[in-house]
């Protein structure tokens, strides 16, 4: 009897020294599963607080926020819904391309700075970024892409948005009218000569998946980008552009050494 008592009394010792409690690192244990303080801190960086903002409170917000996660992502695995193809499909695309931002940043951060002289070459190639910067005020015109190659074709030779307008009304097209406004720093730089030369509310047309988007450019604000911001703007794009071929020259250089095998009807066309 004494012997038993004492193999009891020595489990219950154990299983009390092995329950995580919320001590040093770790901020919360949610059933004995532990938040540590690096993982609130991550999610806080994440957050986005606003300068002024209450820190505590904004802390106990997000640190709810992750134990309301982790109850119910608790429940989802009770109910086997982490054993199901289609979690398991997801999760190894989320794991991958997790893996692949990581890798593009260790490319990116382990990259050499580039010299002034490579940042000069690189800002006049790009103007619509840097000293030719613009904010434009757009006119648009919203529908349907249609699929008739006359309408097509009449839509591309219209020279103001109510020209166009009046092919859609013609057409029996739907549209919508609204305004925008783009930075031209996001336009490409193979594409902004041809929008930069465009006439007095000459309209652009950029397809949207089944709709299309014209636009007119109603005003045309500088906003140049120069001096110590235009240089750190230029290296961090340099450096993700050198990122983005060291990625896909690597990736070119494991397909070549892979060995790839498809099923019938999958493979992709040979290459003529």
């Amino acid at each position: 009897m004494k012997h038993r008592t004492l193999v009891a009394l020595l489990l219950l010792a154990t299983c009390t020294a092995c329950q995580k409690k919320a001590e040093g690192q770790t901020v919360a244990v949610v059933n004995d599963e532990e938040i540590t303080a690096s993982q609130l801190n991550a999610e806080l960086a994440n957050a986005n607080v606003p300068d002024g903002a209450d820190k505590k409170a904004v802390t106990n917000r997000i640190l709810q926020g992750l134990i309301d996660r982790r109850l119910l992502a608790e429940q989802a695995r009770k109910d086997g819904i982490d054993r199901s193809p289609d979690f398991i499909s997801r999760q190894q695309k989320l794991n991958e391309e997790l893996l692949i931002g990581m890798l593009a940043n260790r490319s990116m951060d382990t990259s050499k700075l580039p010299t002034d002289a490579e940042i000069a070459a690189f800002q006049a190639k790009q103007p619509q970024a840097f000293a030719n910067r613009e904010v434009w005020k757009l006119d648009q015109l919203q529908y349907d892409t249609p699929t008739d190659k006359a309408v097509q074709q009449r839509i591309t030779a219209t020279k103001t948005l109510e020209e166009l307008a009046g092919v859609l009304t013609a057409a029996r097209i739907p549209f919508q009218r609204g305004n925008n406004q783009l930075v031209t720093s996001v336009i490409p730089s193979e594409l902004y000569p041809q929008l930069a030369r465009l006439g007095p509310g000459e309209p652009f047309i950029v397809p949207a998946g089944n709709k299309s988007v014209a636009s007119a450019i109603a005003t045309r604000e500088p906003n140049p980008l120069t001096g110590p911001n235009a240089k750190t703007e230029a290296v961090n794009a340099m450096r993700r552009q050198n990122s983005t071929t060291s990625l896909q020259q690597r990736l070119k250089e494991l397909r070549s050494a892979a060995k790839i095998e498809y099923k019938e009807g999958f493979a992709p066309p040979a290459k003529k």
